[in-house]
């Protein structure tokens, strides 16, 4: 989708060109935004230019000339981080738009911090890994008031194929948790079927023409069963990553009297993963979890 009249041409910015940020990237650039950039590592940096976007040497410097500014971070600490080296520079009237998955409460209190110097902060968290986002097939779940929702919308639009406006700055961040949670936990059920399949010396590309065939099919099969089964862990979103985001989950839940035993289990099941060296891999590498000594007992 390219931008409206009104919209291309117009100067993006973004930082963070990592797996996400550069298929982001990748969308605004086809729909005709010129594209401001800045990442830490040289060799996002490198890539992001090739493909047509132009770097920056210092966070501050796409506060001057771009508006929106998405941001796609790590986490909490890694945008108020960037905010501090970015907020002498901001220009009232400056939409932020944070893709980062961080901790919903924190989005909120920045958000109302940057009202105070006339910036607006809307989260938009991305349904989809970097290769969804990258073919246009991703789900944006926006948390912001409705005037700079109206006015970033046709930037989400080029990104995304739906965007939901699903409520103030935070809630959208909320609602990526609950649909980790559920996309996690399926993954998960994914690797113990293919695991229990393996042990009982079916062929795996049979097991999966069965459980696509069926009531058992999910989506997530399409994107991860090929993944588990070839142990082929590119990644298109990594293990720590979500490992990172069921944290979250579980904090959340704690602070809102809700009781997760799955969740709970699919941390160690991912903490077993990542300590054995497999943190940087595909979040399809869960299988691993059952192929080194067994998923770990619930000590829940």
């Amino acid at each position: 989708m390219a931008l409206d009249d009104g919209n291309a041409g117009k100067t993006v910015g973004i930082i963070g060109i990592g797996l996400l940020g550069s298929a982001i990237a990748d969308r605004l650039l086809a729909a005709g935004c010129s594209l401001c950039g800045f990442d830490p590592a040289p060799e996002a940096q490198h890539a992001f230019t090739e493909n047509g976007g132009c770097s920056v040497l210092k966070i501050g410097d796409i506060a001057a000339v771009a508006d929106p500014i998405v941001l796609c971070l790590p986490n909490s600490d890694v945008v108020e981080q960037v905010l501090a080296d970015m907020i002498p520079n901001l220009k009232p009237g400056t939409t932020l738009i944070d893709t980062t998955t961080g901790e919903p409460d924190r989005t909120s209190e920045l958000a109302a911090r940057l009202a105070g110097a006339e910036v607006n902060l809307l989260d938009a968290s991305v349904l989809g890994s970097s290769d969804v986002t990258r073919a246009g097939n991703a789900v944006f779940m926006v948390g912001s008031a409705a005037e700079p929702f109206q006015r970033v919308r046709p930037v989400l639009e080029a990104i995304a194929a739906k965007v939901i406006h699903v409520g103030p700055v935070g809630s959208g961040q909320q609602m990526k948790l609950v649909a980790n949670l559920v996309l996690g936990l399926n993954r998960a059920a994914l690797a113990e079927g293919l695991s229990f399949a393996k042990s009982l010396g079916l062929d795996l590309n049979l097991v999966l023409d069965v459980l696509k065939s069926g009531a058992a099919y999910s989506t997530v099969m399409d994107a991860k069963a090929r993944k588990m089964i070839d142990e082929d862990f590119e990644p298109q979103a990594k293990l720590s990553q979500h490992l990172k985001d069921v944290r979250l989950i579980l904090n959340l839940a704690n602070a809102s009297d809700s009781d997760l035993p799955l969740s709970s289990l699919h941390q160690q099941l991912l903490e077993s993963v990542e300590a054995a060296g497999n943190g940087e891999l595909d979040n399809s590498a869960i299988i691993r979890a059952w192929r080194q000594n067994g998923p770990p007992a619930n000590t829940g």
